[in-house]
């Protein structure tokens, strides 16, 4: 929770001008995946993704706490960070939008606690939370890399809300 002094001495930051001035920084995509109820796979884009420790191997992500998949997320003790690979824009937008169900015709197989592992991915990480924490209009979810695989697979990119591709600097 943060203190009044600090909400109050912050307040001013108009939140578009944030989002423009974060969008100044490129990232990954992934879609983060677990299971809802009776076991139905859940997922959701996510570009708020980041490494947090090696030993214990630990990733973090965020949520909105409006998003519908919300509630799966906090009962279900794994999840899964499906890392989108560059020709998988269209599957990166059918995952950033709620819908009925975001896994028709989606290919994937069940990993580590039955959480969904997207085909073709550039990488999957499948982890145990291990913390939540709140973060404002998000909740912070740290995980446990229990198990991890990665593909020869360029990653998608977005950055200043468009995807882009990565090309090699000549050194």
């Amino acid at each position: 929770m943060l203190s009044p002094a600090f909400k109050d001495e912050h307040d001013h930051v108009d939140p578009q001008e944030m989002r423009e001035v974060l969008g100044c920084f490129a990232t990954g995509v992934v879609v983060v995946t677990t299971l809802g109820e009776a076991g139905a796979p859940v997922g959701l884009t996510v570009s708020s993704f980041n490494s947090v420790s090696l030993h214990p191997p630990l990733v973090l992500w965020s949520i909105s706490l409006k998003a519908p998949s919300l509630t799966a997320f906090r009962r279900h003790d794994f999840f899964a960070i499906n890392i989108l690979a560059a020709g998988q824009r269209d599957l990166c937008m059918r995952f950033a939008k709620p819908a009925e169900n975001k896994f028709a015709d989606v290919a994937y197989e069940a990993g580590v606690g039955g959480v969904p592992l997207l085909h073709d991915a550039a990488a999957h990480l499948e982890c145990r939370t291990v913390a939540r924490y709140p973060g404002g209009d998000h909740e912070i979810y740290v995980g446990h890399v229990l198990s991890l695989k990665s593909f020869d697979r360029d990653p998608i990119v977005f950055h200043r809300g468009a995807f882009r591709e990565l090309l090699p600097i000549d050194e």
